[in-house]
C-alpha cells in the first residue's frame, strides 16, 4: 500500500502537540487518605519488560509514591502485543483502587485504530501523566557505514529497503506513523523489525542484528553515557540544548509535526472516587518529588512540558485519539 503523508502533515496541531498545557499545583497537599484503603501493597502493571522506559518510569513514580503517600507498591510487568497483552489483566482487577495501570501513547493509538474496545479516556480514569518526550534515531557509536544524518540517507538510498530498524513494532503505533512521514518525505526505505522487550531492541542495535533504532533519549540514557549509542536525527521543531549537534527531522527535510512519547498511570472506571481523588493526589505529589524530579531530568524529561492532571490527561488522550484516527484515514489504516 502507497500512503500519502503530505496531506497529514499538520493534523497532530490539535492532538498531542507540544502546546498542549495542564500545570501542575504547587505545593499540592494531599486529601485524606479514604477509609481502610492502602492496608495492602497496590499492583503497578506496567505492559513492557524489565529495563525499559515504561518500567524505570513506574518503579520511579511507585517509589515516588511511597514516599509522599505512604503507598506501597508491587510492580509487576506483563509485557506482550506492542503493550496491549497487559490490558485483559487490568480490566479483570476489581474496581477498588489496588491496580494500577502505567501505559504510554501505544494505548491510545491502538483504541482509535480498533484494537482493543478499552478507551483510555473513559473506561480507564488517568490519574496523571508524567513523561512526555521526544524521540530520535540511534547509531551505533562504532558505525563505520554512516556516521551522520545525511550520510545515513545516503546509505540507505543507494540500496533502498536494506537498511533495518529496531521499533516497538505495532501497526498503527507512533514509532512506525512517525517513520511513514519520515519515509514518504525524504523517499528513504526503512525495514521495520518488532522487539516487544526493550533489551531485545538495545541489544539489537549493539549486536549489530539492526542498523538503527527508534527510541526516546531517557530509555537509552545509559548507553548514550557509555558511548556506545549516538543519536542522528530529533524528531523535534527545535535542537534541545542537550542534543544541539543533532539535527531535526525538520532541518532533514521533514515538513511535519512530529508526534511524541507520554506515559502515565490508569485505574479502571469504577474506582471509589475518593480513591480516585487520592490516588491523583500521590501521582501530582510523586510527580514533584525530590527523587522523582531528578529521575525525570535524567531521562531528558524536563526538556518538554511531562506533566498532566486528571483532566489534562483525558484531554491529551482525546485530542490524540482524534490526530490518529484522522491519520489512519488518510494512511487507509
Amino acid at each position: 500500500m502507497e500512503f500519502n503523508f503530505a496531506k497529514i502533515v499538520r493534523l497532530t496541531a490539535g492532538g498531542i502537540a507540544l502546546a498542549a498545557v495542564s500545570t501542575l499545583a504547587n505545593a499540592m497537599d494531599l486529601p485524606a487518605k479514604p477509609p481502610g484503603f492502602g492496608d495492602r501493597p497496590l499492583t503497578m502493571i506496567v505492559p513492557f519488560g524489565s529495563g525499559g522506559g515504561s518500567d524505570q518510569l513506574a518503579r520511579a513514580m511507585a517509589q515516588a509514591m511511597e514516599e509522599e503517600a505512604g503507598l506501597a507498591f508491587q510492580v509487576v510487568n506483563k509485557p506482550g502485543g506492542g503493550g496491549t497483552a497487559a490490558i485483559p489483566d487490568f480490566m479483570l482487577a476489581p474496581a477498588d483502587g489496588y491496580t494500577v495501570l502505567e501505559h504510554i501513547d501505544n494505548a491510545i493509538s491502538a483504541y482509535a485504530k480498533g484494537d482493543i474496545q478499552e478507551n483510555p479516556a473513559v473506561d480507564w480514569i488517568p490519574l496523571c501523566m508524567t513523561q512526555i518526550t521526544f524521540s530520535q534515531i540511534y547509531i551505533r557509536a562504532d558505525e563505520e557505514r554512516f556516521t551522520d544524518w545525511d550520510s545515513f540517507v545516503a546509505y540507505a538510498k543507494a540500496d533502498p529497503g536494506s537498511v533495518t530498524m529496531a521499533n516497538l513494532g505495532r501497526v498503527g503505533s507512533m514509532e512506525l506513523v512517525v517513520m511513514h512521514q519520515l519515509s514518504d518525505a525524504l523517499g528513504i526505505e526503512v525495514t521495520q523489525i518488532a522487539f516487544d522487550k526493550p533489551a531485545e531492541r538495545y541489544g539489537a542495535l549493539i549486536g549489530g542484528h539492526v542498523d538503527v533504532l527508534f527510541e526516546q533519549p531517557g530509555d537509552v540514557r545509559s548507553f548514550l553515557d557509555s558511548g556506545q549509542m549516538k543519536p542522528i536525527l530529533t524528531f523535534l521543531n527545535a535542537r534541545p540544548d542537550a542534543f544541539a549537534d543533532v539535527p531535526t527531522h525538520r532541518e532533514a527535510g521533514a515538513d511535519f509535526e512530529a508526534l511524541t512519547r507520554f506515559r502515565g498511570f490508569f485505574v479502571k472506571n469504577g474506582v471509589p472516587q475518593d480513591r480516585v481523588d487520592y490516588l491523583a493526589a500521590a501521582c501530582a505529589a510523586g510527580f514533584s518529588n525530590p527523587g522523582y524530579a531528578e529521575f525525570n531530568r535524567s531521562k531528558f524529561m524536563h526538556l518538554i512540558d511531562s506533566y498532566r492532571d486528571v483532566q489534562g490527561s483525558i484531554d491529551l488522550i482525546n485530542g490524540a485519539v482524534a490526530t490518529y484516527r484522522a491519520m489512519y484515514e488518510q494512511l487507509g489504516i
